[in-house]
């Protein structure tokens, strides 16, 4: 008799469950983070740069890492990497909650930054490996980005609560638990993934990748309190400019780059890539201008600043799942185009506000601005995945969040620089940051319909050819055994 195992076979629902967690995990910290932004300030003596230094060193270090540990996660296995980001996120997590100072609390968040990035691109390459068919897949990315779109509509309500009653460092203590339990289930249930032991990992596409993300995070950062002239805020762009450049060509004429330049000839992931950049600029930067508008303008607590973001997030998760079902049966293209207008109208709208406006007259615009991101988060991931090689599927998802938390960085950067620059203006800066976040909306809208349109509407008539040949089969199926009864 062959020994027995006690290895437990694949569950593609654990597998799920599992990059869920996880990416509940690395979104949680975003929004979780933003209603503790005053608790913090007050706490640990800080500024506004300060706090977006807090926010930013996590996602700064996480979009600039995203694509290495993409073509890790390809080189030695999803489930690895998942695991070795998931056990990283989890110890940074307790040492933000034990910071005594904003540089350890700082220093803390990066780490946090380098498990997050370990974590995103192996999450959906653990779903690829788990969903092998389109269909099952877009279902169940729908569902990866709905229970994230639940932690956003979660994060600033038990983020307020855990704030308000039990200080700001409860809200990385709760990581955790949560953390052991995401390791416990993707080491029991999860697959391996598909594995590329022969692929190099780039160092110095590595290397200028962070200089130049470092160097647009600064000078954004540093342009509120230093003004847009200051030799380090033009040294921050000049770096970006000639790290960035220098990056293409390191990635032209390296014969494993970290970010093959070949996936870009679809224009649907060239497409998607710019959508998750638009949609993470507007939404980072306005999470980030409303925690402190509510909290010093309107004189909000945590809780209440919490409760004041419910309606932008509460339907974030039946959003996605709506999303799915339109990506998997009309292809990406619809939801990617609808999620951006209305977003952009949301957006749009808010610039009518002021300090007196009842909160009543709020609540729609936001709404509107958390419906259309989660509406085009799903589709864009489907749409990247489903264009990308399939052993390049790590480093394609690496790619697409690379550019969704760059969109962060810059979003944050941005929006706060503004406020530091007019400090004594906060309604007028935040006013010129929702301009400038509907009209980037705008350009991404007008790019899926324009640019994209050829190749996603070839996708939609695939899904629907598709559907008709899932359709026939069936029918002669259903035929078959009736023929075999006569015989």
């Amino acid at each position: 008799m062959p020994p027995r195992t006690t290895r437990r076979p694949v569950s593609p629902g654990w597998t799920l469950v599992a990059a869920s967690l996880g990416f509940v995990l690395v979104v949680l910290d975003v929004t979780v983070v933003n209603v503790a932004m005053e608790r913090i300030k007050l706490s640990l003596g800080t500024s506004v740069t300060g706090l977006q230094w807090v926010l930013n060193a996590y996602t700064l270090v996480f979009a600039s890492l995203l694509l290495t540990a993409g073509a890790l996660g390809d080189r030695l296995g999803a489930k690895r990497v998942f695991v070795a980001g998931f056990m990283l996120f989890t110890a940074a997590s307790l040492a933000c909650g034990l910071s005594g100072s904003i540089a350890v609390l700082i220093g803390a968040r990066a780490v946090q930054g380098i498990g997050a990035a370990l974590c995103v691109p192996a999450s959906l390459a653990l779903l690829n490996a788990a969903y092998p068919e389109p269909a099952s897949r877009a279902r169940a990315i729908s569902i990866w980005a709905g229970v994230g779109g639940l932690a956003v509509a979660a994060g600033p309500v038990v983020g307020g609560v855990m704030v308000y009653r039990l200080g700001w460092p409860s809200i990385f203590f709760v990581n955790v638990p949560l953390g052991l339990v995401g390791i416990g289930l993707t080491l029991a249930h999860a697959p391996s993934g598909p594995q590329a032991p022969g692929r190099g990992l780039d160092l110095p596409g590595q290397l200028l990748a962070v200089l130049a993300l470092a160097g647009i995070t600064i000078a954004c950062v540093e342009s509120g309190a230093l003004g847009w002239t200051h030799p380090l805020v033009l040294a921050g762009f000049g770096a970006c400019a000639v790290a960035g450049g220098l990056f293409l060509i390191v990635q032209a004429r390296s014969a494993e780059p970290m970010l093959p330049l070949s996936l870009f000839r679809s224009p649907v992931v060239s497409v998607a890539c710019w959508t998750g950049l638009t949609v993470n600029f507007a939404f980072y930067g306005l999470m980030f201008v409303f925690s402190l508008f509510f909290q010093t303008v309107k004189g909000y607590s945590p809780l209440m600043t919490g409760l004041a973001f419910l309606p932008m997030t509460a339907l974030v998760t039946v959003a996605n799942l709506v999303a799915g079902r339109l990506s998997s049966r009309f292809g990406p293209r619809l939801p990617m185009m609808v999620g951006q207008a209305i977003a952009a109208s949301g957006y749009f709208a808010l610039l009518s506000i002021r300090p007196a406006t009842p909160y009543g007259l709020i609540v729609a615009p936001l709404l509107a601005a958390g419906i259309g991101a989660a509406l085009t988060v799903p589709a864009m991931t489907a749409a990247v995945l489903e264009n990308a090689p399939r052993q390049q599927a790590g480093i394609a998802a690496g790619a697409l969040n690379a550019a969704r938390q760059t969109g962060g960085v810059i979003g944050v950067g941005v929006f706060g620089s503004l406020l530091a620059a007019r400090a004594g203006q906060p309604l007028g800066s935040m006013h010129l940051a929702l301009l400038i976040a509907g009209l980037a909306l705008g350009v991404g809208c007008i790019a899926c319909w324009r640019w994209g349109g050829a190749t996603l509407a070839n996708h939609e008539c695939r899904a629907a050819r598709g559907a008709a040949r899932s359709m026939a089969r069936a029918s002669n199926n259903a035929a078959t055994p009736r023929t075999n009864n006569k015989r």
